[in-house]
């Protein structure tokens, strides 16, 4: 028999990754650990970004935001995940579901529309360099990143709505980590065709809207660096696309096998895929830029550099 959900239900029950006792504490160390690499990599890159005046350019702005949103992105899930392995309740309130699943989407699709607008970025840099400052100026940057988060919003209130808007059954338990919209909608007594065809035309809309900007951008600069004549030149720009084009393919890769499937065809494999792109990912995202960009890579000299002054002034001092 189906109950409102808004009446009756108080909470959900999260299954977690494993039900293995003996493998609840190793689990925690582990994502701990990766929980600490993410905010170290990320909030590191965006005080790296804004420490340094060379990376003042829009290519960084763009980044030091990426950055920022996989932090939050990783915060909405990995505490509460870290709790629930340390303890034997796994409940999280209506509420509390409510608001995890609404605000991990809000950031999956900020991030994937500041992905396209790097690779815009990157496309008025390499094929438009004397335009560059004039099109990509300050006003337009600030304006590209509040218009990923506007739409992020938006749409995190239809996937949100569609996912709690029927019935759910007596059970409330969640075969998932975290509030996620497949698991959920496999609890719902009411019809959920309706409401699985709008969250995968959003899903569509925004996956192959962004990551077509994406391809479109990387074509014309593919075609711009193959008439390049110097080898020097074209080594620079191929060097500058490939740390972007890197993160693209991870994120979108698990993004995509795990969202746009019905949600019958969901299998075991979902937790793997949404660990990767939850916790792996932004882990990844501070390292790739960095060992891949010579510019990151210079300015962690400088700072370096700056830092070992800075002790051997103090000892002077002592």
């Amino acid at each position: 028999m189906a109950m409102k959900v808004n009446y009756t239900l108080q909470e959900f029950i999260l299954l977690g990754l494993s039900d293995r006792p003996e493998l609840q504490i190793p689990l925690f160390v582990l994502f701990l650990l990766m929980y600490i690499l993410i905010l170290m990599g990320n909030l590191g890159m965006v005080a790296l970004i804004r420490a340094d005046p060379r990376l003042h350019t829009p290519m960084y702005f763009f980044l030091s935001n990426f950055s920022l949103a996989d932090v939050c992105y990783s915060t909405v899930i990995l505490p509460k995940m870290l709790v629930s392995f340390l303890s034997e309740g796994k409940a999280i309130s209506f509420s509390g579901c409510v608001a995890q699943l609404y605000s991990f989407v809000v950031f999956g699709i900020v991030e994937c529309y500041l992905l396209a607008v790097m690779a815009y970025d990157r496309y008025i840099a390499i094929c438009k360099p004397l335009l560059y400052m004039v099109i990509m100026s300050k006003g337009v940057c600030a304006q590209l990143v509040s218009a990923s988060y506007i739409i992020g919003f938006l749409c995190a209130a239809i996937y949100t709505g569609c996912t709690f808007g029927g019935s759910f059954c007596e059970s409330n338990i969640i075969n998932h980590y975290f509030c996620d919209m497949s698991p959920l909608l496999k609890l719902s007594c009411s019809e959920t065709h309706s409401n699985e065809m709008a969250i995968f035309a959003f899903v569509g809309i925004n996956g192959v809207g962004t990551i077509g900007i994406t391809f479109i951008s990387y074509f014309y600069i593919l075609s711009t660096i193959l008439r390049m004549h110097s080898a020097q030149s074209r080594s620079k720009a191929f060097n500058t696309c490939a740390s972007h084009l890197m993160v693209v393919s991870l994120f979108y890769g698990a993004g995509f096998f795990m969202y746009l499937q019905p949600s019958s065809s969901h299998t075991g494999l979902d937790k793997v895929a949404s660990v990767f792109y939850t916790v792996v990912t932004p882990m990844l995202n501070p390292l790739i830029y960095s060992l891949r960009n010579r510019e990151v890579k210079d300015a962690l000299r400088r700072m370096k550099k700056m830092f070992s002054h800075l002790l051997s002034s103090l000892k002077w001092c002592r």
